[in-house]
């Protein structure tokens, strides 16, 4: 007779459990991450759709701060030229959907100090790759 408790039991555990897209959307954004910290903008640009946009979201204004594989590259590699010192962690993280969100901690050195501040970031997908980031204001 306890059959069927069992079978609620493992059933309600398959339903908590991550789908393994979503699992592979979480790793896509954490290696996306690494290779920000890395400084390496080309190995950014695997994770990332051909047409993808780098967006942020203040208020209700939304401004596109790159958009597209190769000018993302750019940018990037621009910006690590700017601030050799800046590094990315993160805290935490939902996945849901074709979106991941995440808290990120960025770091970076001014005149000898460490400094860091948080923000939310939310990352689309499509077709497992990286679409869009939507980056909110730090708190």
């Amino acid at each position: 007779m306890r059959y069927p408790y069992y079978f609620f039991v493992f059933f309600c555990f398959i339903l908590s459990a991550p789908s393994l897209a979503e699992a592979s959307r979480l790793q896509q954004v954490e290696r996306f991450v690494a290779a920000f910290n890395a400084h390496d903008a080309e190995k950014m640009a695997q994770y990332v759709t051909e047409n993808v946009q780098w967006l942020s979201v203040n208020g209700d204004k939304i401004t596109v701060e790159t958009s597209g594989k190769e000018n993302l590259v750019k940018v990037m590699s621009g910006y690590f030229t700017s601030c050799p010192s800046c590094q990315s962690q993160l805290e935490d993280f939902t996945v849901l959907g074709s979106r991941v969100s995440v808290v990120e901690e960025a770091s970076w050195r001014r005149n000898g100090e460490l400094r860091s501040q948080k923000s939310l970031a939310v990352y689309e997908f499509s077709n497992n790759l990286i679409h869009r980031v939507y980056y909110f204001p730090a708190e």
